[in-house]
């Protein structure tokens, strides 16, 4: 036997690239524009609940591992069926879950690119092959898909990092083309124009599809961790197999539920960012930035005479973080929608240094 324990691990594992998450300072004066987090409270129920969580029984119990009492909110406040729910510590658990399940040692992973990078690391991870077809200029899918047969098909609408969205039409054709799941990566879906889960109201239970949920960012609770699926009820019975027993704690279902029954609350702040993130454009595009139209909470952009790296690490000077983000063929920083004063500050800085 080796005495050195790393010699024992997967090969897979050794030779794989960790998934670089963004900077979280945890001190200091820090304007955090690099991660995508909601620049405002969640909703005060969420406080309440939370706060009845701790003078209850509640912590001394094990939770609810399927989360009924989410799923039931859930189900009234998108109108879709309980049973197509899969709730999960964050989303990122649930696209684990769905490797997991579909995805078999040297399976194939497919993705558009560029997009977010930890497919790549699930597909490392499960020792499986992944392929990246590349959008085309105008952010949309190319007309001929090339990998019809992949395992799992991993679609980021809005993607990030261009926060662009591909329209309904193109993801249905992909839909009927593919073999395996087409799973849709709504992160960002509450700040775009439409989004997938219409195709599982009015009972509607589509096979090919799944849509994956994050209550990090329109819900700001991305310190919660907690997401979930939207599949067919009989496809939910299968993943529930595959995922922890208990993978969300009472803490953050009863969060969850909390958050996603105040839509009053949700609808409020998403207005609010748009209206901030369109002034954002408006007033990047004015200092020489390229701005990507953006239907998320960020925006993708490049600078007609300053590099990407200079941007962020002068930034950075100032205290400001964005996240400088690099892919083959593409380079930029992407760049959060924060509170009104916080792209004040940002714009004043950029004035300075463009």
């Amino acid at each position: 036997m080796s005495n050195n324990m790393r010699d024992c691990l997967r090969k897979s594992v050794l030779d794989m690239t960790a998934y670089t998450p963004g900077e979280q300072p945890q001190e200091g004066s820090v304007i955090k524009l690099n991660t995508n987090e909601n620049p405002y409270p969640p909703s005060p129920k969420v406080v309440e609940a939370i706060k009845n969580a701790l003078t209850s029984d509640r912590l001394r119990k094990y939770p609810d591992p399927l989360g009924t009492k989410f799923r039931n909110a859930a189900s009234v406040a998108l109108g879709i069926d309980p049973d197509s729910i899969l709730i999960g510590n964050g989303s990122d658990d649930i696209l684990t879950i769905l490797t997991r399940a579909f995805v078999p040692e040297s399976g194939l992973i497919v993705s558009a690119t560029p997009s977010y990078l930890l497919y790549k690391t699930l597909s490392e991870i499960q020792n499986a092959r992944i392929e990246l077809v590349p959008f085309t200029n105008t952010w949309q899918l190319p007309q001929a898909w090339p990998y019809p047969g992949a395992n799992l098909t991993f679609l980021a609408n809005p993607n990030s990092p261009s926060g662009t969205l591909v329209e309904a039409p193109e993801i249905d054709n992909l839909g009927q083309l593919l073999k395996g799941p087409l799973v849709i990566d709504e992160a960002y879906g509450d700040f775009a124009r439409h989004n997938a889960m219409g195709r599982f109201q009015k009972g509607a239970q589509p096979e090919g599809i799944v849509i994956t949920r994050t209550m990090s960012k329109s819900y700001a609770l991305a310190g919660i961790r907690f997401g979930f699926a939207v599949a067919n009820p009989s496809l939910i019975r299968e993943l529930i197999k595959v995922k922890d027993s208990y993978n969300c704690d009472a803490l953050s279902l009863e969060a969850a539920t909390a958050a996603i029954s105040d839509q009053v609350y949700l609808k409020d702040t998403v207005a609010k960012i748009i209206n901030t993130r369109n002034r954002m454009f408006l007033e990047l595009g004015k200092l020489g930035f390229k701005v990507t139209p953006s239907e998320a909470n960020f925006l993708w952009c490049t600078h007609e005479k300053h590099s990407p790296e200079f941007l962020y690490l002068e930034l950075k000077k100032s205290n400001i973080l964005v996240r400088l983000m690099r892919y083959p063929g593409h380079e930029g920083i992407r760049i959060t929608v924060g509170s009104d004063s916080e792209i004040d500050l940002l714009l004043q800085v950029l004035r300075k240094l463009v």
